[in-house]
């Protein structure tokens, strides 16, 4: 008897010998894992998405259609990309100047709970901070803290996120609880970070 793989993968994509795919993914029309990606468990990557050695996936990270993840990014728990979200890995490329391999290619992390809206660019070297969210159409080219909201091109902060996506709305002493979890979250006097309140990882 032949054992059944613990995830479903439809006919057209290609899962590469080697690559780690998690318990509950589903795999998409001519989706591409390369040999040493890691899918966490519970994963959806969307249609004609492209995962290359290197990358790993924590769990429950959904990718929609039209995304490549090049070697050298990685999502923790609960990331969402957006269709057609692009990824770089070297920061200045060049046709006649070879640069491939870990020597060359600049880790992106993102950490639990990012969003990353449709359409966006997310330049290669950089770091967004649990429960960023960052929207549609931005180019974000710094790093991004804990809960901000960015957009534009290039990205700038906007306000604040909750983790449950949405806007928070800070009171004089730099209070605020999201409409839909009620969580509370606080705001340093500096005005540069957030913290929630009974957060944990």
């Amino acid at each position: 008897m032949i054992d059944q793989p613990d995830y479903y993968a439809h006919p057209t994509a290609v899962l590469d010998d080697g690559c780690r795919v998690g318990a509950g993914c589903r795999i998409w029309h001519f989706t591409h894992i390369s040999a040493g990606a890691v899918l966490g468990e519970a994963c959806s990557l969307g249609q004609n998405v492209f995962v290359a050695d290197g990358v790993t996936l924590g769990r429950n990270v959904k990718v929609q259609n039209n995304v490549s993840l090049y070697a050298g990014v990685q999502c923790a728990d609960d990331v969402f990309l957006g269709p057609s979200v692009v990824f770089t890995n070297v920061k200045n490329p060049r046709s006649a100047v070879p640069r491939r391999g870990e020597s060359h290619y600049l880790p992106t992390v993102l950490e639990r709970g990012v969003t990353v809206g449709a359409n966006s660019t997310i330049v290669c070297g950089l770091r967004l901070g649990r429960y960023a969210f960052v929207g549609a159409g931005s180019v974000v080219t710094h790093n991004v803290p804990a809960f901000a909201l960015v957009y534009g091109n290039p990205a700038r902060q906007h306000g604040w996120m909750s983790a449950h996506g949405h806007q928070l709305y800070f009171d004089q002493s730099g209070f605020a609880r999201c409409p839909e979890s009620f969580q509370g979250y606080e705001l340093n006097e500096a005005k540069t970070e957030v913290w929630a309140e009974d957060y944990s990882d």
